[in-house]
């Protein structure tokens, strides 16, 4: 009888474990599949560097990203399949792009223009992401953050709506739409009511506050949103959200930013 009770002690123990590992697995997504079109697509030349070989967060991104030429390029693949239909469409033509982790105090920037760019990932960063010796957790930001920085390599850019200053509707579009990528391709949580999501807000916002309802609009206005969207970048000019948004869904007044946000306000309960 004891020996029965030990083994049923020790299945019950290797179920609760079990379960566990799959509902932490559960909360990070796997990398999305890439697209049969996309599977030959060339991002450029990946020149990658490690400059501060000898921090720890060096260490642990080499234990967990083991061939970075193949993620940097596969991670490219998932986020120009985002946003673009086919290798047809006028996707910028990047010949380079040079990935740096070092040390440095902040997350992550891309630099760099024309046919070549430099995203930098700091491995101050990667030690504070690893700070509970979670390698899921780790690869799930780590993926998100390459995401939204490729996502500025490959994205358009509206034209005749300021310039990169923190508030123009072209600063916004920018960092909007590149965490919109994030999100679509499920490296920030998917559920609205999930911390991710910032409340309220506007979408001049940009960052996740626009990149949610970016992603919202895909799953309730339109299965290519994230794609339409970019692409107005080069249809509607000088570009607007309210011309973007009018251009895409059609030329009504429900179809104004402002009545989609109120209406996505409310959806997601933000507002009553």
């Amino acid at each position: 009888m004891k020996k029965i009770l030990i083994a049923v002690a020790i299945l019950s123990a290797s179920s609760i474990l079990s379960a566990n590992q799959t509902a932490r697995q559960s909360k990070y997504h796997l990398p999305i599949e890439i697209g049969h079109q996309w599977t030959d697509f060339n991002p450029g030349f990946i020149n990658f560097k490690i400059t501060s070989p000898g921090t720890k967060g060096a260490e642990i991104y080499q234990k967990i990203v083991t061939d970075p030429d193949k993620y940097i390029t596969d991670n490219a693949r998932r986020v120009v399949q985002t946003l673009y239909f086919s290798p047809s469409d006028s996707i910028p033509n990047i010949d380079t792009i040079n990935y740096v982790v070092r040390a440095f105090d902040g997350i992550s920037y891309k630099s760099g223009g024309g046919n070549t760019v430099q995203i930098d990932y700091s491995t101050d960063w990667i030690e504070k992401s690893f700070v509970e010796n979670d390698t899921l957790k780790l690869d799930y930001e780590t993926r998100g953050v390459i995401y939204h920085e490729l996502t500025h390599a490959f994205q358009l850019e509206p034209k005749g709506c300021g310039e990169y200053d923190g508030k123009s509707p072209y600063w916004a579009f920018i960092e909007g739409t590149a965490d919109a990528v994030r999100v679509a391709c499920g490296c920030f949580d998917q559920d609205f009511n999930s911390n991710d999501r910032p409340r309220g807000g506007s979408w001049m916002n940009g960052y996740r506050t626009l990149g949610y309802f970016l992603y919202w609009m895909q799953l309730n206005k339109d299965k290519d949103f994230i794609k339409k969207f970019n692409a107005s970048a080069l249809q509607v000019i000088p570009w607007s959200f309210d011309g973007a948004m009018k251009h895409i869904l059609g030329d009504k007044p429900e179809n104004s930013i402002e009545n989609l946000w109120n209406e996505y306000q409310i959806a997601v309960g933000d507002k009553k």
